[in-house]
């Protein structure tokens, strides 16, 4: 399974940094929006629902919301992403309690896939749209997930003895947090000073880069209490090796409306 996912990664990896730096902002446009039905398509496997046809409702309904999250404010999306990654956070810190509320209302977990799945999307693009940047923001973000994934993952495999949370994902460890705080910092060190930014400013990315890391956790395990709702073991069979494409994002969603935020707040001027 290991190699599986390491071959998936090595094609699935250039092949995404080629596009986020080659595609022009509309055809980026038209990317993200495919992926985020696609994903739509496996959150409606989370809501519980079995009919084909019906499960492709909601990735129409997902595609509406998102064109029109584009009339609002971009930091009103952004700050009730922020609110509802906040809730979700406190549904991780006491499942199981609280799921017989949540758990089996279609209705619910559809209005959750909303809030995880547009204000990503919408991130995503407003931060590739960025003047002068954008790609490479988009590029930085993905570099800072996939290193803090990876780096959580071997760390934890080797050294992670204290459990995270055990009752929602037994396989992640307080010592894998700690690798992909160590990779993530390594990163931005390295972003930072090849940008040549003064060290003053430092601190302030850093702290982004951190609480960034901490939302992509929390999109992680949000997505493992929801596969365990449903009794599902990966969201979908997409990416072999990886499980579906929920599996791969679900770090990124919770991540992705907090770094545009935060980049909002450094005056990235998009």
């Amino acid at each position: 399974m290991l190699k599986q996912r390491i071959l998936t990664a090595l094609i699935l990896i250039p092949l995404f940094v080629w596009l986020v730096l080659k595609l022009s902002i509309v055809a980026f446009f038209v990317l993200t929006t495919v992926i985020i039905m696609a994903g739509a398509f496996e959150w409606s496997g989370f809501m519980g629902m079995t009919n084909l046809k019906l499960r492709f409702i909601y990735p129409i309904l997902i595609l509406v919301l998102a064109i029109g999250s584009l009339i609002l404010p971009i930091q009103t999306v952004l700050f009730a992403a922020t609110f509802w990654w906040l809730i979700a956070l406190l549904l991780i810190l006491f499942y199981p309690k609280g799921k017989d509320q949540w758990g089996k209302g279609k209705v619910w977990r559809g209005l959750m896939g909303v809030f995880v799945l547009v204000p990503c999307w919408l991130a995503i693009n407003v931060l590739h749209s960025a003047e002068d940047n954008g790609p490479y923001l988009v590029l930085f973000l993905f570099v800072l997930i996939w290193g803090a994934d990876i780096a959580a993952f071997f760390v934890g495999k080797k050294w992670g003895k204290h459990k995270l949370a055990p009752v929602v994902s037994p396989g992640k460890s307080w010592e894998g947090c700690m690798g992909a705080l160590f990779i993530t910092t390594l990163i931005a060190v390295g972003a930072l000073m090849a940008l040549r930014v003064p060290m003053g400013d430092w601190i302030k990315f850093l702290v982004l880069v951190w609480i960034t890391l901490i939302f992509s956790i929390i999109g992680d395990l949000f997505e493992s209490i929801l596969k365990r709702n449903v009794g599902l073991k990966d969201s979908g069979q997409l990416l072999p090796g990886h499980g579906g494409l929920l599996d791969r994002i679900d770090s990124l969603t919770a991540a992705a409306p907090i770094f545009a935020l935060g980049a909002l707040w450094l005056g990235n001027g998009f």
